[in-house]
């Protein structure tokens, strides 16, 4: 009878095994990166969502639209799989999300987990949002769209998938190895969501040219997020919290808090770590370390923001970050990139488009200055430099209380500080061809006089006036 029990047992166990494990091949998947997979993958997700288990792909090509991971399932792309997105924006179905700071319709992602559970997408294999298509059509209309005043409408109306969505979504994960490239726009956006893990990503979008607002990894919105072992080259920000923009931002009011990321390298981007410019819900709790920064990367660690914007920033803590050959080492500007960052709808526009009026919705001007204080950069080590600090903020809302400590920064100028209050240096090894430039009262403490100046507030270059090709992009 035991004998018995104990085969009986086995046999169970054996069963539930297989039917955990569902390969798209049964529902018609083809590897041969012609055939559309949509459905076919989708009914796989579906299938292993009834009893909580692990789709899998035999080796190949599999061109697809949008797809949903459900609840419970695990999305297996092993070594030898690419998951190719289609280029036909018609397979991405428009659906209620969160872009730019905005909640709007929007094209899903070619990876979906929104407003699921438990799921993961994880393995060795390839995720190619083949995006050069939506690359182009972002520059066609954003060239139009420039002379009419209307930079700041170009992200919403050119749509385009990301390539991978955590929305609204709870205990997540995704890594593994993953090859995630050529996304069409953010390359994995985490938004509304907790409990997200990311471990062991490659993001690769710098091929068929470089891609517009490419980001890396944001997280927006968010909370008890984890991301480490990141390896990334984009041609936008890598590493980057966000936290909604303007009125739309300030009526959800949702910050990203309790983060950690570390272990990360990045290797092109525009900038390494980045809060905003989406700041309106606010950032409380972020911890990023262990993190190098190269080269094809002009900023190093980047806080940005606007006069509409609004938001917080409290308790952050940066350390034992790596530059080499990057050119500015910390950025931190209250009035970024104006032509994008303030909306004015032209008078010859009759018919407003919904997302236009969120965007142009006034903010008032003590709600829209974004307030950082309790923020800790330790251990920052930089070689080859052009710029120490580029540092603006408010006079009426100055950036206070920063910790900046153990720093080994070699830099052909210091840049500047301008409205701060409360900022100390402890320990600051600072090879500086040029002095820092800051304001006759500013709060500073343990930098020796010889290595500042002081002068007035200077007019700073008004990115709006570049060119698109030289503007940096949202």
């Amino acid at each position: 009878m035991k004998r018995c029990y104990v085969l009986l047992t086995l046999l169970l166990a054996l069963t539930g095994a297989a039917a955990a494990t569902v390969n798209v091949e049964r529902y018609g998947a083809k590897p041969n990166g012609r055939t559309l997979n949509t459905k076919a993958i989708q009914a796989a997700i579906d299938a292993a969502a009834r009893e909580g288990g692990t789709v899998v792909f035999p080796a190949g090509v599999y061109l697809t639209g949008s797809i949903f991971v459900k609840s419970g399932v695990t999305l297996r792309i092993d070594r030898g799989v690419t998951l190719l997105g289609s280029q036909d924006i018609r397979d991405y179905p428009v659906m209620p999300t969160r872009i730019a700071g905005i909640e709007t319709a929007w094209p899903a992602a070619l990876v979906n987990v929104y407003r699921q559970r438990g799921a993961a997408i994880e393995g060795e294999g390839t995720i190619d949002g083949d995006g050069k298509v939506f690359w182009d059509s972002y520059w066609t209309l954003r060239r139009a769209y420039e002379p009419r005043g209307l930079r700041w409408a170009s992200d919403y109306d050119a749509q385009r998938p990301r390539l991978i969505q955590v929305f609204d979504a709870a205990d997540v994960r995704v890594g593994g190895g993953l090859l995630l490239r050529r996304s069409g726009f953010w390359t994995l956006h985490i938004c509304y969501s907790t409990g997200v893990t990311v471990d062991g990503v490659v993001i690769r979008n710098n091929s068929d040219g470089l891609g517009p607002s490419t980001d890396g990894i944001d997280i927006d919105s968010s909370n008890k997020v984890l991301v480490q072992h990141a390896d990334i080259d984009v041609n936008d920000d890598a590493l980057c919290l966000k936290a909604g923009r303007d009125a739309d931002g300030l009526r959800v009011a949702r910050p990203t808090e309790d983060v950690i990321i570390r272990d990360a390298v990045v290797r092109a981007a525009a900038a390494g770590i980045t809060f905003g410019s989406e700041t309106s819900g606010g950032f409380r709790n972020i911890e990023a370390y262990n993190i190098t920064v190269e080269g094809r990367t002009p900023v190093g660690i980047l806080f940005k923001s606007a006069h509409t914007r609004g938001g917080f920033g409290e308790n952050l803590r940066i350390h034992d970050i790596t530059m080499k050959d990057v050119p500015v080492v910390l950025r931190i500007t209250m009035n970024w990139n104006p032509s994008y960052s303030y909306a004015q709808i032209p008078a010859d526009v009759k018919e407003v488009p919904p997302v236009w009026r969120v965007l142009a919705t006034r903010v008032p001007p003590e709600q829209g200055r974004a307030r950082f204080h309790d923020v800790t950069l330790a251990n920052i080590r930089a070689t080859g430099a052009t710029r120490a600090f580029e540092v603006d903020g408010y006079r009426e809302a100055p950036l206070r209380l920063f910790r900046l400590s153990n720093l080994d920064i070699q830099a052909k100028e210091g840049g500047w500080l301008y409205d701060i209050e409360d900022w100390r240096f402890d320990d600051a090894r600072l090879a500086l061809g040029m002095r820092i430039e800051t304001e006759d009262g500013a709060q500073l403490r343990g930098v020796a006089p010889a290595a500042l100046v002081v002068r007035p507030r200077p007019p700073k270059e008004d990115p709006s006036k570049k060119s698109y090709e030289e503007q940096d992009k949202s």
